[in-house]
């Protein structure tokens, strides 16, 4: 009876020694299986992540599945309600403004590039054409909407309240000589109102997709340096040091993506530094 109660503890033992080794293999697998699902507007940041994905990813055991958005709004939505492993379309004081106003719980991780945003007409070929009175379309979301009017400020279009900075609203000119009339307009939606308003303030990335070039057509660039609206990827707080987002982070920085940037876009997207 004794021998027969050893063996059949034995038995057990191994049996639950295996079970734990079936189970500790699947979830091996599972993680291996798993694909980083990341959304983006489609110029730049999907064409970045596409190339990632083909180029750098496949060496560095990731999956990735790129989902496209034409909007702001829909990618946090989406990476807050777990749908997204991550997003890549923003610069973190849009990021700081989503989270404020929607509650969101969302982490800034890796600065991949800038969108120097510009001033573009398909009416005039210079500033000093922009006529008084003259229509000029702007993002509407808060902190594009700022940025835009300290573009114009910083070319003598506008003067704003002392220290308001890319805060700005229309609110804060303080002093428009051209009694400029602003069209506030979703991102998207402005190079769209290039054929209705004399001249339009837009995102890098919609410029792009538009199939402006964005170094050679704008009117007026916005400067690169000490400028904080670097785009990046973006996580729920927590998740930063998931073994994939750290890997994704530092492919996005690896030289060949900047080459690839450098040599694509031509100036008109810049990567971080």
């Amino acid at each position: 009876m004794k021998f027969r109660y050893i063996a059949g503890a034995v038995a057990l033992a191994l049996s639950l020694a295996a079970c734990g080794t079936s189970q500790s293999a699947t979830k091996t697998a599972e993680s291996a299986d798993t694909v980083l699902k990341v959304g983006a507007s489609p110029v730049p940041h999907a064409e970045i992540l596409n190339f990632v994905k083909q180029n750098l990813a496949p060496a560095a055991g990731l999956k990735l599945e790129v989902v496209e958005f034409t909007d702001y709004v829909q990618p946090n939505v989406q990476l807050d309600e777990g749908q997204l492993s991550a997003n890549f379309f923003q610069h973190k004081p849009y990021l700081d403004d989503f989270n404020a106003s929607k509650g969101t719980k969302l982490t800034f991780v890796t600065p991949v590039h800038l969108e120097p945003l510009g001033l573009y007409s398909k009416k005039i070929t210079s500033l000093s054409a922009l006529a008084g009175g003259a229509t000029v379309a702007v993002p509407n979301d808060a902190t594009n909407l700022g940025r835009a009017l300290k573009l114009l400020a910083d070319n003598g279009l506008v003067k704003l309240k002392d220290g308001v900075g890319t805060a700005a609203t229309e609110r804060d000119v303080v002093d428009n000589p051209k009694k400029l009339q602003f069209k506030p307009l979703e991102a998207a939606q402005l190079p769209r109102s290039l054929e209705d308003v004399d001249a339009a303030v837009i995102n890098g990335n919609y410029a792009i997709e538009a199939g402006l070039k964005p170094a050679s057509q704008a009117l007026v660039l916005e400067k690169t340096e000490g400028n904080p609206y670097v785009n990046g990827l973006v996580v729920q707080a927590g998740h930063e040091k998931d073994a994939n987002i750290v890997t994704l982070g530092k492919l996005l920085q690896d030289p060949k993506v900047k080459d690839f940037i450098k040599q694509k876009y031509e100036g008109s997207v810049i990567p971080a530094e």
